[in-house]
């Protein structure tokens, strides 16, 4: 695992980009993605995204876990689903986390990690803001 360059490895972003499209297809908004490779021995990269209601965070993670699974990456641990505020997939090389708006504005992960670059997302992944 050679972490000479410090950025998120090819795979990592191609993983981010395949659950920003998921998180996108959903109608998430303010989907960001940080490169934490620098910050974080254990992850390379972030994933933001935000649902308005419950039944879309599931749907969300659900969209994100079956495009996932798709190109061959299984999460090691998920957080949080139960009360369907926030949920965290952990998937070692990225860790998304689909939060409902509320909690979004209230933990402000983006000011924890504004220091760290952002990963540019592919030109069909939309945020629908609302």
């Amino acid at each position: 695992m050679g972490h000479t360059d410090m950025t998120a490895t090819d795979h990592a972003v191609e993983l981010v980009h395949a659950a920003a499209r998921a998180a996108s297809d959903k109608l998430a908004s303010k989907i960001l993605a940080f490169d934490v490779s620098e910050q974080l021995a254990i992850t390379d990269a972030f994933l933001l995204a935000s649902a308005s209601n419950d039944r879309q965070v599931k749907a969300i993670v659900e969209e994100i876990e079956d495009k996932l699974r798709e190109i061959g990456a299984k999460p090691d641990r998920r957080e949080g689903e139960r009360d369907g505020r926030w949920v965290l997939i952990d998937y070692g090389e990225i860790v998304v986390h689909v939060q409902h708006e509320e909690e979004r504005e209230f933990y402000a992960l983006e000011r924890l990690w504004r220091d760290c670059p952002t990963i540019k997302l592919p030109d069909d992944v939309v945020s629908h803001e609302r």
